[in-house]
């Protein structure tokens, strides 16, 4: 359990803080921004989601630049991003922010993945994230910011960038997981 590990399980800890900040109706007030309404309760949301992303970019770099890569590393770092965003998404649906198809596409996705890991686990071999997996994840966190902060800045110009952002998501989601399984294929072909 080293520094990097650690890091990673405190973004898994901080998913349910996020969870009841986005969740329950805080009376903390509202921000005028633009066109939008951004509740003081998903303005501290919203942060907590950034700084948990955040926490992604550092343990991957600490675990690098030290060479303290572990499989634990491997498969813990996949699994925080997935539960995080499918937390995120998954409210943003529930708050109106984000069309349900999208979310079902992009969680199916990750469960495809995660399925594919595990039975790479039960063969023995761990599959690291691709570079086209970190993009995507990326890219998610980048739409999935905006919609929660209510797509400011852009709402004072009333440019939808925050959704734009998900569909660019959506579809970076689905070309990284055709990628994942055409690449690792042998995996399943080869179990047991």
């Amino acid at each position: 359990m080293n520094l990097p590990n650690k890091i990673t399980l405190s973004r898994i800890f901080l998913i349910p803080i996020f969870i009841v900040l986005m969740s329950v109706p805080f009376q903390w007030g509202n921000l005028q921004i633009g066109h939008a309404v951004l509740p003081v309760s998903h303005l501290a949301g919203a942060l907590l989601f950034i700084i948990a992303s955040t926490t992604d970019w550092i343990d991957g770099y600490i675990a690098r630049k030290h060479n303290l890569v572990t499989n634990l590393g491997k498969f813990l770092d996949p699994l925080a991003d997935k539960l995080l965003v499918s937390a995120a998404l998954i409210l943003l649906v529930q708050i109106g922010l984000a069309p349900a198809w999208i979310v079902i596409v992009i969680i199916s996705r990750e469960f495809a993945v995660t399925g594919l890991r595990l039975v790479a686990a039960g063969e023995g071999s761990v599959l690291a994230a691709s570079q086209m997996g970190k993009l995507k994840t990326w890219i998610q966190i980048v739409s999935i910011s905006l919609l929660l902060l209510h797509n400011w800045p852009f709402a004072y110009i009333g440019f939808p960038m925050g959704i734009i952002a998900l569909y660019a998501a959506l579809i970076i989601t689905v070309i990284s997981g055709y990628d994942y399984f055409v690449k690792n294929w042998h995996v399943m072909r080869d179990s047991k």
